[in-house]
C-alpha cells in the first residue's frame, strides 16, 4: 500500500554515489519520530538511515503530500470493509503551542501565546476524515468549509464513493447562519448548538467520539507542542497520526 503513493526516486544521470536508502526503512524512523516526539538528532541508529536522510525524505514526502494521499488508501480499505458510518460526522479543533512558523497566531485562550490549532472531522466512531491547521487566532467556524471540502472521496461496501456525511454535529462556536445554508446546499443536515439556546451537553451526547480521537492524537508527543517552522512538516505529522489511528481500525 505504502508504495503506491511513494514519488519517483531521483536517479544520479553520472551514476555511482551511494546507495540510496529504502523506503521502507525511513518509513519506519518517521513515525517514531511522530509518536515518541524526540528530535530528529534522536532518531535511532537502529533503523539504518542517518537522522538527516530521515528528515531529508520527510521533506520530499511532506511536498509531495504523501500522508494526505496515505491516508485516503486507508480510508478506501476501510470504507470498501464498511467500517466508515457516514450517519452523522463531529467537527472539533484542539491548540497547540508554538514558538514561530507559518500558520501561528496569537491565542485567545491562552494569554495570547501564540499557537496553532488542529482542526479535525470524523465520522460517528471517531476516525478522522479530514485533517488541517490553522493560526491559534482563526476561529473554528472559518475551518469548517475547507474541512468540508477536504473529505476524499472514499470507497463504499456498496455503491460509488462517498464524501459527504448525512448530519454534520459542531459546538457553538460554529453557530453561524451562512454556515447552515452552506451545509443544507450539500445536503448535509447541521446540528449546531445555538448561542443562548441550547446546551452543549445536548449535543456532547453524540461528540463524545471526536474528543476521544483528540486524545488519541495526544498520542502522536510531536503534537503535543509544535516545533516545525513549516506548516507542511506540521500538517505531515498530523496527518501520520490521523493516518495511524485508521489504520489501528483496519488492522483489528
Amino acid at each position: 500500500m505504502f508504495h503506491r503513493v511513494m514519488p519517483v526516486a531521483p536517479v544520479r544521470p553520472q551514476g555511482g554515489g551511494r546507495r540510496r536508502y529504502c523506503d521502507r526503512e525511513v518509513l519506519a524512523a518517521v513515525p517514531f519520530v511522530a509518536t515518541s516526539g524526540c528530535t530528529w538528532r534522536q532518531t535511532l541508529e537502529v533503523f539504518g538511515p542517518s537522522w538527516s536522510t530521515v528528515y531529508r525524505r520527510f521533506t520530499e514526502w511532506s511536498q509531495a503530500r504523501v500522508r494526505a494521499k496515505l491516508h485516503r488508501l486507508v480510508l478506501d480499505e476501510l470504507g470498501a470493509r464498511g467500517d466508515l458510518d457516514w450517519s452523522r460526522c463531529a467537527i472539533d479543533s484542539v491548540n497547540v503551542r508554538t514558538l514561530k512558523g507559518d500558520l501561528t497566531g496569537p491565542n485567545p485562550v491562552d494569554r495570547g501565546k501564540f499557537g496553532s490549532k488542529i482542526h479535525l472531522i470524523t465520522d460517528r466512531t471517531g476516525l478522522p476524515l479530514s485533517v488541517g491547521i490553522s493560526g491559534a487566532n482563526l476561529h473554528d467556524s472559518q475551518a469548517l468549509e475547507p474541512l468540508v471540502r477536504g473529505i476524499p472521496p472514499i470507497r463504499s461496501r456498496r455503491g460509488p464513493r462517498r464524501g459527504r456525511p448525512a448530519k454534520l454535529y459542531a459546538d457553538k462556536a460554529h453557530d453561524n447562519r451562512h454556515l447552515r445554508q452552506w451545509l443544507r446546499s450539500r445536503h448535509i443536515t447541521p446540528r449546531i448548538a445555538r448561542k443562548g439556546i441550547e446546551s452543549s451537553e445536548r449535543l456532547g451526547r453524540h461528540r463524545w467520539t471526536i474528543e476521544r480521537t483528540m486524545s488519541w492524537f495526544a498520542g502522536c508527543r510531536r503534537l503535543h507542542r509544535r516545533y516545525e517552522r513549516k506548516a507542511d512538516h506540521f500538517l505531515a505529522f498530523a496527518g501520520i497520526a490521523a493516518t495511524l489511528i485508521c489504520y489501528r481500525r483496519l488492522a483489528r
